[in-house]
């Protein structure tokens, strides 16, 4: 695995992010919810393995750089595939053998919970892609990819059957890693109640 760096954090410029939360949350609040987030991600990222961000702009890549990330800055960004490439492109050019890809908008998420992600991984042999499926909407929130290439990527709406086709066309095994921490991402004012809950039964402050 040499210096390669292994996971990708993909991460909107802060101040777009979250807009599906405005009727819950001020434009402040949003950015600072963004923030949190993907400090979050990048702290955990960084505790497992060497670790790329994405940057849809210039405020994100000035988060990640104050966490220590390298950051990737996409000039003009279309999309979480587009930036998914972009990562997963640079980690294969620096002799990457698999890559782990995760969304930076997790309120969960952990060193752990991206430890046993990959132990999963390792658990498979041959060519396979490992998706950590979003909760109720049958999205995408973290995916594994050994080797790195040959894969259509099919994050959006509705994705985990998309890279169940997109793995079987591919003859890769696929797994379906179920992580409460990966499971929780933020896009719908439901999804900040769902949080609310977790903390108030873990004893986690917001």
């Amino acid at each position: 695995m040499g210096q390669a760096a292994q996971i990708v954090v993909l991460i909107k410029e802060p101040g777009t992010a979250k807009t599906r939360l405005a009727a819950a949350l001020s434009a402040a609040e949003r950015l600072r919810l963004a923030e949190e987030c993907a400090v979050r991600a990048l702290t955990a990222a960084q505790e497992v393995a060497g670790t790329i961000a994405v940057c849809g702009g210039p405020g994100a890549a000035n988060l990640a750089r104050r966490c220590g990330a390298e950051a990737l800055v996409e000039e003009h960004p279309a999309g979480q595939n587009r930036a998914a490439e972009r990562g997963l492109a640079e980690v294969l050019a620096r002799g990457g053998s698999g890559c782990l890809v995760l969304s930076s908008d997790l309120p969960l998420v952990d060193a752990g919970s991206l430890r046993r992600l990959l132990e999963h991984a390792g658990t498979v042999e041959g060519p396979v892609a490992v998706v950590a499926p979003a909760l109720g909407r049958e999205g995408t929130n973290a995916l594994y990819l050994r080797p790195i290439g040959d894969f259509d990527l099919q994050f959006g709406e509705a994705s985990l059957p998309r890279f169940a086709a997109e793995a079987r066309r591919r003859g890769r095994a696929l797994v379906v890693h179920r992580e409460p921490a990966l499971a929780l991402d933020l896009d719908e004012p439901d999804d900040l109640a769902t949080l609310d809950r977790w903390r108030a039964a873990s004893g986690e402050t917001g």
